[in-house]
Formats: C-alpha cells, sequence, structure tokens
C-alpha cells in the first residue's frame, strides 16, 4: 500500500515496537494515530513523532471497538490497522490470576477482533490493510506462557481465517512473527527472558518488518527469518521437535 497520505491506527504505541513504527510511518508520509493507556508516555510518544494520541484501556470490555469507533468518527477512515499492543504472564497456568487470564485475552485477541469488526465494512469499499503483530509463542508454544501462547495461536489464525474471507476483496492480511524484541515486555509478565536463542532484538527491527509488511502487501513475515525452521520441524515431525525444545528451552 501506499503509506504516504494513508491514515494508520497502531496500537500499543506508547512504547517498544509500536513506538517505533509510529515514527518510521510518520516519516513516510502518513496521518498515524497512535493508542496507548499510559498517559504520559502516549504524550511522550506524540511529540517525539508529532503525531496524535488516543487514550485506551484495551483490558476494558469493547474497549477495542470504542477505540475503532472514535478514530473513525473524526479521522472519517482508516487505510491501516497494526494490532500491536499485547500482554504477558509467566508462571504456572493453574496458579494464574484470573483477573490476568481476563487481561490477556482482551488485549490479545477480543481487541483486535473487535476493532477489525468495525473497521473492516469501510476497507471493503475503498480497500485497507489489517497487520497483526503475533509471537513465535503463538507458533510453537512455550512452558510457562500457556496462555499468552494460546492468545496469539488464536490471533494468528483469526488473521489467516480472515485472509481467506476477503479474497478478492481489496483488503490485505498481514501477520508479523517476531522471536524476542528488546522491549518492557519482559519485566511487565513477571520474568526475566533468559534462554540464549533466539538473541533479543532491538525494536526497531521488528518495526522495519511492519512498515516493509505494510508497503510491500506481505502476507507473512518471520523475525528472524530462521524461525520459519523450528516450526517447519514442529509441524512435520512434532516428536522431534518437542525432544528438542524439552532439551534446549
Amino acid at each position: 500500500m501506499r503509506l504516504a497520505g494513508s491514515v494508520v491506527l497502531v496500537t500499543g504505541a506508547s512504547s517498544g515496537i509500536g513506538r517505533c513504527v509510529a515514527a518510521d510511518l510518520a516519516g513516510a508520509g502518513a496521518t498515524v494515530i497512535v493508542t496507548g493507556r499510559d498517559p504520559a508516555r502516549l504524550r511522550a510518544v506524540s511529540r517525539e513523532t508529532g503525531v496524535p494520541g488516543v487514550l485506551a484501556d484495551l483490558s476494558r470490555p469493547g474497549a477495542g471497538a470504542r477505540l475503532a469507533e472514535r478514530v473513525l468518527e473524526r479521522w472519517g477512515r482508516v487505510d491501516a490497522l497494526v494490532c500491536n499492543a499485547g500482554v504477558g504472564w509467566a508462571g504456572d497456568v493453574a496458579g494464574m490470576p484470573e483477573s490476568v487470564l481476563d487481561r490477556l485475552l482482551q488485549v490479545n485477541l477480543r481487541a483486535p477482533i473487535d476493532m477489525t469488526r468495525v473497521l473492516l465494512p469501510g476497507m471493503r469499499e475503498q480497500g485497507g490493510h489489517l497487520l497483526y503483530v503475533t509471537s513465535i509463542a503463538g507458533r510453537l508454544g512455550v512452558a510457562g506462557e500457556a496462555v499468552y501462547a494460546a492468545t496469539k495461536a488464536a490471533l494468528d489464525v483469526f488473521a489467516h481465517s480472515l485472509r481467506l474471507e476477503l479474497r478478492g476483496r481489496p483488503v490485505r492480511v498481514s501477520t508479523v512473527v517476531p522471536g524476542v524484541v528488546d522491549t518492557e515486555f519482559f519485566d511487565r509478565r513477571g520474568r526475566a527472558y533468559e534462554r540464549r536463542i533466539p538473541r533479543p532484538m532491538p525494536p526497531g527491527r521488528a518495526a522495519a518488518a511492519v512498515v516493509r509488511a505494510l508497503r510491500h502487501d506481505r502476507a507473512e513475515a518471520y523475525l528472524p527469518g530462521w524461525l520459519r525452521l523450528p516450526v517447519a520441524v514442529r509441524a512435520l515431525l512434532p516428536a522431534v521437535y518437542d525432544a528438542m525444545a524439552g532439551r534446549f528451552g
């Protein structure tokens, strides 16, 4: 899609990948609307990038739909939606607080679906792009992050199904599947990142992949690209993959 002059809504833009995506898109001439739940951080991103911010806490029921409706009312259209907001939690699934479970389901899955449902009618008429930042956890599964992985897997399948549903329509659907990105995500989930591979990448690298996917209408992008290999092994040789995952984490 042509980025210059397009209207792009980016969620989870008060830090990390979303913040870098907003800066890159603004630099490419897009009209960017950034959202986040931290007022101070959102104001800082707006000042830094020169783009407007809309405060939204996507963990609240119905927040995704309300956000999309507010943006449509103010800007008239959305040419691209970047669903980047996400939260995690690490620990024994049986000990997971119910409030945290609800938050992961709401932010990682329900809010993107609700925003899509509000924005899709307009996109069907005038064209558009839906992009979802998922996770390698949703492709492979991760011990100690069962619910997070499940929400990302569900978002992944939602995007793929939507791509099939919209075949022949002027709407593109993309998924960006990052491995480990050096953001505050791991501090917030309650457990530091301890694996040797994949190594954390800077958020700017993941943001660049998001922008490329929008610009070139790419259906899917892995970061780093070699993560396609363990996904293929798991699909073709699940027992071998499980043995390797158990040994190397």
